[in-house]
């Protein structure tokens, strides 16, 4: 795929078009096109609700190696308030395509800034499209949930933290109930308050360096994955649906600020978050399926062992009245967590885990995982600055040296610190 080009736009947003769409006429220019590339052009378009009203294809008018060469032209309908991002997203597939040709590694981000270009290829979780979700027939949810500030928000919120509070001293591990006391002294987590993202983010990046950034919906494995590696967890701001305040089918507020907030603010769990974001970047689309699912059974489903007991530290559990009182009965089978078995066992999104992976505790888990990442093939080695938000590819030997001297300054100063107290 080589490039994309609007040939003209109809009817922008700005327009007086009443129904709220737009009519765009596109040409993508393809070279050696695969049905792959054409599956992820297709997977945009659907991903927007786009109406194709014209697809024509020919060979392109380039002066060299012709044959090669395709240009597709498109006229569609799409919700005028997703122009620029279904523009945007359809550069991103062929800006990726042409890196993997070229590079062979897919694309990646660098620097933190480039998390900008993480956020534009999003798997909409609409309950218009889903016969199972709460809102599907709920016209006015539909409408109310772009405003997470509603007037019903405050009342389930309540209703929810309650409940799942009560359960955490005998449930969630001792990681979780010691962020959580924090949270309620200097976040305003309350029943009758909700916390704002903005000062939990600066909770968090006091604590741990991670910080909250908001999203519109569902991202991408590969996306959302490479956002942990610059300590930056993707944030849904909408709250879920009143007639099922206990579970619901999507991350919503709160599944984020009740189930991953707390353990974001844990060092060895943040680093824990953060490797397997790192490990994400520039690996192969098939490595990128088995990290996403080390993390369903991690970061999200994950059970530990503390003082002979099983606690939960995953945030789906954690933010799940109903589950977190399944995963820790007699009725699922706990397995030992092994990230080579986890990252390819099969995992259930529609109802309760059948199985849960079990950790000794946080710091092995850290430690198997670290050990899976290093597995991993690529081509390079890469390393994380914390002091540019950067990662940095190891393959000259000036760069490994530049590192290992600032390893060293560290490790001195470490000594000395170790020296004064003795």
């Amino acid at each position: 795929m080589h490039g994309i080009e609007p040939l003209n736009k109809r009817d922008s947003p700005d327009s007086n078009r009443e129904d709220g769409r737009a009519t765009l006429i596109l040409t993508l220019t393809l070279c050696n096109v695969s049905k792959t590339e054409l599956s992820k052009a297709a997977k945009v378009f659907e991903m927007f609700e786009t109406q194709i009203h014209h697809f024509e294809t020919r060979r392109a008018k380039n002066p060299k190696n012709a044959a090669d060469y395709f240009d597709i032209f498109i006229e569609c309908e799409v919700h005028s308030a997703d122009v620029s991002i279904l523009i945007t997203s359809l550069k991103r597939v062929t800006e990726d395509v042409k890196t993997s040709r070229e590079e062979k590694v897919p694309w990646f981000p660098r620097k933190i800034q480039d998390l900008d270009r993480c956020h534009h290829l999003i798997t909409k979780y609409d309950p218009s499209l889903d016969h199972g979700h709460p809102g599907y027939a709920d016209l006015e949810y539909k409408k109310r949930r772009a405003f997470f500030a509603d007037l019903a928000f405050n009342y389930r919120m309540r209703e929810v933290y309650r409940k799942l509070r009560s359960l955490y001293p005998t449930h969630a591990c001792t990681q979780y109930l010691d962020a959580f006391q924090q949270l309620e002294k200097h976040c305003g987590y309350q029943e009758d308050n909700i916390p704002q993202l903005q000062d939990v983010s600066r909770f968090l990046k006091e604590r741990t360096g991670f910080q909250l950034r908001p999203a519109a919906g569902l991202l991408s494995a590969r996306d959302f994955l490479a956002s942990l590696a610059f300590r930056v967890f993707q944030s849904t701001q909408y709250i879920r649906h009143f007639s099922s305040p206990m579970h619901s089918p999507e991350p919503d507020c709160c599944h984020e600020l009740l189930g991953h907030v707390p353990m974001l603010a844990d060092k060895e769990f943040a680093q824990f978050s953060q490797d397997i974001g790192l490990a994400s970047l520039g690996s192969s689309e098939a490595e990128i399926e088995k990290l996403a699912t080390l993390y369903w059974f991690t970061v999200e489903f994950g059970l530990c062992k503390q003082n002979g007991l099983i606690k939960a530290y995953g945030a789906g559990l954690l933010s799940s009245y109903g589950e977190l009182t399944y995963a820790l009965s007699n009725k699922p089978e706990y397995k030992p967590f092994d990230p080579e078995v986890t990252a390819v066992h099969p995992y259930q999104d529609q109802a309760f885990q059948p199985v849960y992976f079990v950790a000794e505790n946080l710091e092995d888990a850290k430690a198997k995982l670290q050990n899976y990442a290093m597995k991993i093939k690529k081509p390079f080695s890469l390393h994380y600055d914390p002091f540019t938000s950067s990662v940095e590819v190891m393959n000259t030997p000036q760069k490994v040296k530049r590192a290992l001297c600032q390893m060293k300054e560290e490790l001195k100063n470490l000594c000395l610190a170790l020296e004064n107290l003795s």
